[in-house]
């Protein structure tokens, strides 16, 4: 049994990524869907779709997206609230990330959402992961 899906997703996107794979096979959960929903609207992947499986599992099949020179669009994806140690911010500590190259995605009252989302609503939240 997995404790931590979100870990377990950030990592095949990583590994796909540095195999240079076209698609990434991930469990479902909601998390996971809410954070892919955030990397496919800041453009840092092509795609994702739910597929269902069988004996009522689901599966995310996710779409990688890579620049002209075949690199990854993604050059880092880190978590960064983990099932030991829970990270939260206020909404002013989610203002920039990486001289806003970088994106937080932050669980909160509001859905699962980018740091600029998080700012403008002034929501914090818990820390999930940062890309860039």
């Amino acid at each position: 049994m997995m404790n931590d899906l979100i870990a377990d997703a950030l990592t095949r996107i990583r590994n796909a990524a540095m195999r240079k794979l076209e698609v990434a096979t991930l469990l479902h959960s909601n998390a996971v869907v809410g954070i892919l929903e955030v990397l496919q609207q800041k453009e840092y992947i092509e795609s994702y779709k739910v597929i269902d499986g069988e004996s009522n599992k689901k599966t995310v099949q996710v779409t990688l997206k890579y620049d002209d020179n075949d690199n990854s669009v993604i050059n880092e994806l880190k978590r960064v609230s983990k099932p030991g140690r829970r990270v939260y911010k206020s909404f002013d500590e989610l203002k920039n990330f990486k001289s806003g190259y970088g994106t937080i995605i932050v669980t909160t009252n509001k859905g699962i959402i980018a740091n600029d989302e998080a700012y403008a609503s002034k929501v914090g939240g818990e820390v999930l992961c940062t890309v860039w």
